[in-house]
C-alpha cells in the first residue's frame, strides 16, 4: 500500500467523517452514511470505493445495500495514524464535520 494514497484517502473531509463513523467497529449501511453525512448515493459510493482501495474499510453486500466497516486487517501503523487523526479532531481548536 502506497502511503501517499493512504494519506490522501483519509484527508478528504467527507471520507474522514465516514471513517469517524466507521471507527466504532460496527457495520454501517451506505444509506446511513449518506444520511449522516448529507451525501448523495453516487458521491458516497465513490468515497467509499476510494477508502476500500486504500485498505481503510471493507464492505459486504446485503441485498441492494452495501455495508462498510473498518478493515480489521489494516496494518497497525496505519491504524495508529487514523486513531491519531481522529483524536486530534476532538481536541484541536478546529473541529471537523
Amino acid at each position: 500500500m502506497d502511503p501517499t494514497d493512504f494519506l490522501a484517502a483519509i484527508a478528504e473531509p467527507t471520507r474522514l467523517a465516514a471513517i469517524r463513523l466507521l471507527w466504532d467497529g460496527r457495520e454501517h449501511c451506505v444509506c446511513e452514511l449518506m444520511e449522516r453525512l448529507g451525501a448523495s448515493q453516487s458521491r458516497m459510493s465513490r468515497h467509499m470505493a476510494l477508502l476500500k482501495r486504500a485498505g481503510v474499510v471493507v464492505d459486504r453486500r446485503d441485498a441492494q445495500w452495501v455495508r462498510y466497516r473498518r478493515n480489521p486487517d489494516l496494518p497497525r501503523p496505519l491504524t495508529r495514524i487514523v486513531d491519531a487523526v481522529l483524536a486530534s479532531m476532538t481536541i484541536g481548536p478546529q473541529r471537523a464535520a
